[in-house]
This record gives structure tokens, C-alpha cells and sequence, in this order.
């Protein structure tokens, strides 16, 4: 792998990755962290890479203005809390408050981002466990425990011992998006795939589910702008 940068305002950076499977030059870029990656077959020279490239760029740099840049959690910032973007300010009291508007973290400003994202995952874990135990006795079938963790890839996840684990970052989507994703893993109890079964079974612990489903992928990447620090 090697790296060239895209010049303008501002210069891209651009990973190159080369593919023995790879048929023909392709472009991603993520929206988890903005990461630019071309992949080239295993013969095809640079300069055509940089060629395809300045074809791409109007494309490209309209792709990563939509994305926007990340976004430092501290006192002033703003980020989603269940779908509703809220205002991060000082606390007087002990813990964490959520507004309807704002949430108030207190303690040291150094410490803010660390305290919010304890809250932020705890909270999360309520939200889940109560809709994965409503969808799991809907079922009629019982998961075996329920992990978080601050996964890029997938929202959620079911093995076959019915273990249950979520993205944290579920709790700053919107509450139904939420719940969809506890009703899709659930499902998986009884449908460890994604059959017509499966989805039938999704349909009905939840309902319609192709909204949220659609939400996950317009904007589900927008949910990992936002950096803790970590």
C-alpha cells in the first residue's frame, strides 16, 4: 500500500491499495472516518491511478464536503443524543443532564468528552437491553447476554449462542432506529440469516422496518464523526 495526495483546496490524501482480485480502478471513501482508499489491479500503472483520480475529484470533494468534518466533543459542541441535536454545556450538579435542548456535563473541562461518553454508553445500554428483552419475549426466545462496543463495520450483532452486541453510537440515532436494529438482532434467535424468514420475522416484531434500515445507511456514518477523544 502507498499513498498519493489529490493537490487543491484542501489536498486529499489518498491510500492505494493494490488487488490481485481487483478487475478495474475503484474509489471509496468512508464515511466513518473520511479515509480516501483507491484500489488498483496488480498491473495497472500509478500515472492511470492519478489519472482516474482527477476525473473522480468533483465527485470526490463533493462527497467529503456532504460528509462534513469530525467532530471534537467539548463544552460548546453539538451531537445527537436520540436524534436530536443538543448543546454540550458546563454542569453544577453530579452527573449528567440531559435537556431538551442541551445536555449538561459537569466536572472538569478536560474531562467532559471522557464523562459524556461513559453517560452517553450507559444510557445506551438501558435503550437496548429494554428493546432486545420487549423483542426477545415477543419471540418467545431468550438471548444469552448483551455487550457494547464502539464497532465501525456493523450496527449489531447475533451469535449462535444468542449472544446480543451493539454499537454504542445506536443512542445518538434517532429512538426508532434504535429499536429497529434490537428487533434485527433478535431476529436472529430464530433466522441466523437473512432469508425472506428472517425478514418476515423482523416485520413482525417491529413493523415496517425499511425506513430506519435506509436511515442506517444515508446517515449511519455521520454517527462516527464525533470523537471522544479516542
Amino acid at each position: 500500500m502507498g499513498q498519493i495526495t489529490l493537490p487543491g483546496n484542501p489536498p486529499i490524501a489518498v491510500t492505494l491499495r493494490r488487488s490481485a482480485q481487483a478487475r478495474r480502478l475503484s474509489l471509496r471513501l468512508s464515511q466513518i472516518d473520511g479515509r480516501v482508499t483507491l484500489t488498483l489491479p496488480r498491473r495497472v500503472p500509478e500515472r492511470e491511478a492519478v489519472g482516474f483520480l482527477r476525473e473522480k475529484e468533483a465527485w470526490l470533494r463533493g462527497h467529503l464536503e456532504a460528509r462534513g468534518d469530525d467532530a471534537r466533543i467539548c463544552l460548546g459542541a453539538v451531537l445527537p443524543i436520540e436524534g436530536v441535536m443538543r448543546e454540550i454545556r458546563p454542569g453544577t450538579g453530579r452527573g449528567v443532564v440531559l435537556g431538551e435542548t442541551h445536555v449538561e456535563v459537569p466536572g472538569p473541562e478536560e474531562r467532559v468528552a471522557a464523562r459524556l461518553q461513559g453517560w452517553l454508553r450507559t444510557l445506551a445500554r438501558e435503550r437496548l437491553a429494554e428493546a432486545s428483552d420487549r423483542y426477545a419475549a415477543r419471540l418467545g426466545r431468550p438471548y444469552t447476554r448483551l455487550t457494547l462496543r464502539d464497532t465501525r463495520s456493523r450496527w449489531g450483532s447475533c451469535t449462535s449462542e444468542g449472544a446480543l452486541m451493539y454499537s454504542w453510537r445506536l443512542i445518538l440515532a434517532p429512538r426508532d432506529v434504535l429499536d429497529y436494529v434490537a428487533a434485527h438482532e433478535v431476529s436472529h434467535l430464530a433466522e441466523m440469516n437473512h432469508s425472506k424468514a428472517f425478514w418476515d420475522t423482523v416485520e413482525a416484531l417491529y413493523g415496517d422496518w425499511r425506513p430506519q434500515r435506509r436511515w442506517l445507511h444515508d446517515e449511519g456514518g455521520s454517527l462516527h464523526r464525533y470523537r471522544f477523544g479516542d
